[in-house]
């Protein structure tokens, strides 16, 4: 005869007692400043840049843009942040 088991036990166990994450540590933190190159153009025109893979939405910004941000907010599924100065890339062509 088969052995009974609960539920979480023949799906192969829960997460922990508080529930878990299907979602896996952000890269980045709120108040942070990361330097980042803008991909792509959202539909509502954002500016989009991936830190480690996050997607990362910074109005003002357009493809090609090489800028320093600053994290704002942080979702399940993307990052929203503000400009807060070139990036270093740009700021060492200015000087020269």
């Amino acid at each position: 005869m088969s052995e009974r088991r609960s539920f979480g036990q023949r799906r192969g166990g829960f997460r922990g007692r508080s529930g878990g994450s299907r979602f896996p540590p952000k890269p980045v933190e709120i108040g942070k400043e990361y330097d980042v190159d803008i991909q792509e153009t959202s539909r509502r025109g954002e500016g989009i840049a991936r830190i480690q893979g996050l997607v990362t939405f910074i109005p003002n910004t357009k493809p090609g843009d090489h800028v320093k941000i600053k994290i704002t907010r942080i979702s399940r599924r993307f990052a929203e942040a503000e400009v807060v100065g070139k990036g270093e890339a740009e700021a060492e062509k200015e000087e020269e």
